[in-house]
């Protein structure tokens, strides 16, 4: 008997299984709740804590760092332990306890520690949720739920923001009664995770032995080896949105549009995603994330070479379909290229690449915008890009798997 309904036929009309469709309810109330908040931090701590730059880079850099690499030990660890759920269980447990208590801070060092526990959180679920999505999905149906769980994640990031505004607008909410109110959608995200969520029976092994770095590396296979090669030379010119944002203040877009532009990045997002799941089981994953990454080049081209407000507009919000393109037939393809028994370690080699280079391609993006001009900055991203989608022919696609 398959599980949780990997026996069905393939049918693009066919629901998804309940614990895919549980965890993008609790990635939606997740990202709820932490964009009531992150995107009021840096005035928090400025205005009310009188910190300045240099925590928030410390604050941020921190936390970052500490998802990136422990995503890579949480996968390794289901994989080893057999079991996903505990650590997806404690990953969204620890992030929902800390991140309201930054409402009770007195100084930067406690959002530091609190911003810490929410990453360590983060690290701890991401690769065991993204492994456990595939555990209980038909092959078939992998893109459509990868997609469902990301659109409802920038469904969230839509959301967040709003709420926030909503508190502090019409019912006098302080920002840090704003950060308290957040526990509210964490403390949903724990019920649905215990009603909702169950993991596919498996051996219940104990590990032998802790997790490794080198844990089943040559049994992953090549093709999922230069899948990873290839994410990594494409993170390497992903640098962080805040360098769009920045481009687009200095020809002259306002705050307050700025702030709108953003919900409308995510809107896209949301959207986008959901349909590039569903095309990803139609068409394959690698013709979505080559088109993903060429489309990423010209966008960054454009904010590179124009110098039209409405054009830089329009690029920003077409940025959206970008992320439609690439995060569920990425994740698709991870899941399809490695043995079941290793996805969970797939996923956090996966997660790892991303976070490793996620800090040289925005400290050196950074760099040639301060030395060379914005052009040749984004004209580098760009690069970086095609040069990546050019090393995805020799990955196969594997978008057939038996299941």
């Amino acid at each position: 008997m398959a599980r949780d309904g990997r026996s069905r036929q393939s049918s693009p009309l066919r629901a998804l299984p309940p614990t895919v469709v549980a965890l993008g309810a609790v990635s939606f109330l997740t990202d709820l709740s932490s964009e009531m908040i992150y995107p009021l931090l840096p005035g928090f701590l400025v205005g009310v804590l009188g910190a300045g730059a240099f925590s928030l880079g410390v604050i941020e850099g921190v936390a970052e760092s500490t998802a990136a690499l422990l995503k890579v030990f949480s996968g390794l660890w289901s994989d080893r332990a057999r079991r996903r759920r505990p650590l997806v269980l404690a990953g969204y447990g620890l992030s929902g306890t800390a991140r309201p208590l930054i409402g009770l801070a007195t100084g930067w060092l406690f959002v530091l520690a609190m911003r810490f526990a929410d990453r360590v959180g983060k690290g701890l679920r991401t690769s065991p949720r993204d492994a456990l999505i595939a555990d209980v999905t038909h092959p078939a149906d992998r893109g459509r739920a990868y997609g469902w769980h990301r659109a409802m994640d920038h469904a969230g990031a839509v959301t967040g923001p709003l709420v926030a505004a909503g508190l502090m607008t019409f019912a006098g909410l302080s920002l840090r009664h704003v950060f308290l109110a957040s526990a509210a959608p964490a403390l949903l995200v724990m019920i649905v995770l215990a009603r909702h969520v169950r993991e596919p029976a498996g051996p219940g092994q104990a590990p032998a032995m802790p997790p490794v770095l080198s844990a089943g590396w040559r049994e992953l296979g090549p093709g999922y080896r230069r899948l990873l090669m290839a994410v990594f030379l494409f993170t390497l010119g992903n640098s962080t949105d805040a360098f769009l944002i920045l481009r687009l203040v200095e020809t002259g877009v306002g705050t307050s549009t700025v702030a709108v532009l953003w919900s409308l990045h995510h809107v896209v997002k949301m959207v986008s995603t959901w349909q590039g799941g569903r095309l990803a089981d139609r068409s394959g994953s690698r013709a979505l994330v080559a088109s993903g990454w060429a489309f990423y080049a010209a966008v960054y081209m454009v904010f590179g070479l124009a110098r039209s407000r409405s054009l830089l507009v329009g690029a920003f919000i077409a940025y959206g379909l970008y992320f439609g393109l690439t995060e569920p037939a990425e994740k698709r393809w991870v899941a399809n290229l490695v043995p079941e028994r290793l996805r969970g370690t797939a996923f956090g080699y996966y997660h790892g690449a991303v976070g490793l280079a996620a800090l040289p391609a925005s400290l050196g993006f950074g760099t040639v915008w301060y030395f060379l001009g914005a052009a040749p900055a984004f004209a580098m991203g760009a690069l970086l890009a095609v040069s990546a989608a050019a090393l995805l022919h020799r990955v196969p696609d594997q978008k057939d798997l038996p299941g």
